[in-house]
């Protein structure tokens, strides 16, 4: 896959994600999908929804087949993170869990990219006002990664999303509880320390050698 606009699909199976990917296909943007799966921490569902939604748009009628067909890549990489998001459960740092989370998984975009390759990271984020949604949060995030960020939906609402969701029939796939949260606190922190961020991941053996760890598991899931 070469060409300018080619990006890393960070893809977790619920409603957002799908959405930002398809707004992406139709802009003729070429996308490799990554998902990042808490087996044994969830079940498989995470997993067995990402693929269904992939092989839905490469199903597809009208505009968004056709882009996916041309554009989307045929293999879903899939990386194994429980072990390592287990390490953000600590007294110390778990408020910050969903924000190296969400580092850890633009930093395994770093490495999807580099055989691709590509030069942005593709999310479903868009702005909050809890957990690592909010603006100096998703800073912290994309600090994280070599690659530009690609939110489509950054501006949009959950409400807006759902409905696009229903539109291009991936809402009836994305349904059901969000498993990102699994490990999460119950009050996460909306104003990360940066300092206090990298320090953290130190602490716990270094974000690289975490993501060497994750990537070094990794497989591919052929669509």
């Amino acid at each position: 896959m070469s060409g300018d606009k080619v990006c890393i699909g960070l893809v977790s199976g619920g409603i957002d994600s799908p959405v930002a990917v398809a707004r992406m296909l139709i802009k003729g943007w070429k996308i490799h999908p990554v998902h990042c799966s808490q087996e044994p921490i969830t079940g498989p569902a995470a997993e067995q929804k990402t693929i269904a939604l992939l092989r839905h748009f490469l199903q597809m009628e009208g505009p968004i087949g056709e882009a996916a067909r041309k554009n989307l890549s045929r293999q879903l990489t899939v990386v194994p993170v429980a072990n390592q998001l287990s390490l953000f459960t600590e007294k110390w740092n778990h408020t910050e869990y969903f924000i190296h989370m969400k580092r850890m998984f633009n930093r395994l975009a770093d490495r999807a990219a580099q055989n691709i390759p590509a030069t942005h990271v593709l999310t479903g984020e868009n702005l909050g006002q809890v957990s690592s949604q909010t603006l100096g949060n998703l800073g912290s995030i994309e600090q994280a990664t070599k690659l530009q960020p690609l939110r489509p939906l950054l501006g949009f609402d959950k409400t807006t999303i759902m409905h696009i969701a229903d539109r291009i029939g991936t809402y009836e796939i994305s349904k059901g509880p969000e498993v990102c949260d699994a490990l999460g606190p119950n009050h996460p922190t909306t104003v990360a320390n940066q300092e206090w961020l990298e320090k953290s991941e130190e602490r716990v053996g270094g974000m690289d050698n975490i993501c060497d760890a994750a990537w070094e598991l990794r497989r591919n899931v052929d669509l």
